[in-house]
Formats: structure tokens, C-alpha cells, sequence
């Protein structure tokens, strides 16, 4: 049992994948989701890995839960830990999304791969979604947030470790 009553225990067998929770941008973006769920939200994890923070956000009571990545064994482990956790999340290949856009987008990738999908991150998010970026060293923050600020007012940047978190909302 974790020492703090408020706490959520969530099990995980990452396998080949990426996201155990105790890297610091998991870590960022897992306190992001507490502080953004309100509950209800269709949520999008991209490069979900182990699926931690998809699971995270439906356990805070998100209302639809995707994760999607480039690797099959990522998914393959993200539905298993889903089971395991008890709860609902869809897990897909980022061609095989169902279409339309989310309430909330949290991408726990490397900044370049980030700045290269950021058109596409753009058009999954509603106007008004909130975005979790992360994966970012400090000495790479201005270039993601200069590449997202097309579609997005970004807010102050989290930090851990050297890592940041870049949140922002989208515009238009």
C-alpha cells in the first residue's frame, strides 16, 4: 500500500516497452494527467510504450482512452497492462486511430520525433484540448515550443532532472 491514501497503484509489465513510471518525464507527465483529468475527457497517448499513461488517465476517469505506437510489442504489453489495471483503453498503430479529435494529448516521445509529428498531434487535438509534451531535454525545450506554438498557447514548462514537460491548449 502507498503511503499516501490519495494514491493510485498502477501495475505494469512494461516487457520490450518503454514507461515504468520511474523515468522523470513519466513522472512529469503522469502529475500533469492528476492535475488536467477532470474526468469524461477522450484522452490520446502517443508512443504510449507500456501504456502507463493511457491506463493512468483512464483510472482518473477519462472517458475514452487511446494509446498508439510505432511498435508492435508496445501494444501488445499496453492492452496486457490495460487488463491487468482493470480498465478500458483502446491500443492501435497511429494508421489505425478511429478518427476524430481528443480532449487531451499526451506525447511522451524524444523532442525531434516530436517536432516532426507536431502538424499531426496538431489535428488530433480539439480546439481547447490540453497537450502534455515531453521526452524533452531543457536544451531543447525553445525548438518544440517553437515548433508547437503555431497551434497551441503553451504554459510554463515542468521540470525534473534536466527533462521538461511542455504543456499547452490548443487554439482555433
Amino acid at each position: 500500500e502507498p503511503p499516501d491514501p490519495r494514491a493510485r497503484i498502477l501495475r505494469l509489465d512494461p516487457g520490450l516497452a518503454f514507461g515504468t513510471g520511474s523515468h522523470p518525464t513519466t513522472r512529469l507527465c503522469l502529475e500533469w494527467l492528476v492535475d488536467t483529468i477532470a474526468g469524461g475527457e477522450r484522452v490520446l497517448d502517443y508512443g504510449c510504450g507500456s501504456g502507463i499513461l493511457a491506463i493512468a488517465a483512464a483510472r482518473l476517469g477519462a472517458g475514452e482512452v487511446f494509446g498508439t505506437d510505432v511498435d508492435p510489442q508496445a501494444l501488445a504489453a499496453s492492452e496486457a497492462n490495460a487488463r491487468a489495471n482493470g480498465v478500458r483503453a483502446r491500443f492501435a498503430a497511429p494508421e489505425a486511430l478511429p478518427e476524430g479529435a481528443v480532449d487531451v494529448l499526451v506525447a511522451n516521445i524524444l523532442a525531434n520525433p516530436l517536432v516532426l509529428l507536431a502538424p499531426a498531434l496538431a489535428a488530433r487535438a480539439r480546439p481547447g484540448a490540453a497537450i502534455a509534451l515531453s521526452g524533452i531535454l531543457e536544451s531543447q525545450e525553445a525548438a518544440v515550443a517553437a515548433t508547437y506554438s503555431r497551434w497551441f498557447t503553451l504554459g510554463a514548462a515542468r521540470r525534473r532532472a534536466g527533462w521538461v514537460l511542455v504543456p499547452g491548449l490548443r487554439t482555433g
